[in-house]
């Protein structure tokens, strides 16, 4: 399978149609799932039908350089999780998202981070990227506290979605965090 980034603990891969069983298993745990649907899990049939072909699709439409990559321990090959750089589909592509939902057995070992700083530097050095944004919940301390460290800063409130309300902590809303080029460019020297 092609490599499509390497960190110093992890490996990213592009998904493979043949990967549902991976992000079922990943999408069935309640903590995991926490900020996302309450802790309910994502139906089989909807990872099957809709995400795999969606996530194989997003491979063609952004040539291969941008999407949602399943990333794997490289010591021992295990899951931990995923991680996307992708714009929105209507969007332009020198704006991307950058997200991560990992394995319990992951959190807490800096993944998230020093991915995320790997998929930063890829994105502004060599793909042309220009502007990185991420969003989560204001009461999901953990993510918000990986973006503070890539440098990313408070960009604005965002209003929680209606098929979130049920979420613990929906009331508080979410937030958005950016980081320019020139930012990111900045902290480097």
């Amino acid at each position: 399978m092609t490599t499509y980034l390497e960190s110093e603990r992890l490996t990213l891969r592009p998904f493979a149609a043949d990967d549902a069983d991976l992000l079922i298993e990943l999408d069935s745990d309640p903590a995991v799932m926490r900020y996302l649907t309450g802790g309910a899990p994502t139906p089989p049939e909807e990872v099957r039908d809709r995400a795999i072909p969606s996530i194989l699709a997003g491979y063609e439409r952004w040539d291969h350089d941008l999407g949602l990559f399943a990333a794997h321990e490289k010591d021992g090959g295990a899951f931990v999780g995923w991680f996307c750089l992708r714009p929105l589909r209507s969007g332009p592509r020198e704006e991307a998202e950058l997200g991560y939902r990992l394995r319990q057995a992951a959190w807490g070992r800096g993944y998230a981070t020093e991915v995320s700083r790997a998929l930063l530097a890829k994105g502004f050095a060599v793909l042309g990227i220009r502007m990185v944004w991420a969003e989560t919940m204001t009461v999901n301390r953990p993510s918000r506290n990986v973006m503070e460290k890539l440098g990313m800063t408070l960009a604005e409130s965002t209003p929680t979605p209606d098929d979130m309300m049920a979420v613990e902590g929906s009331e508080h809303g979410g937030v958005r965090y950016e980081i320019t080029k020139d930012q990111w460019e900045r902290r480097q020297a």
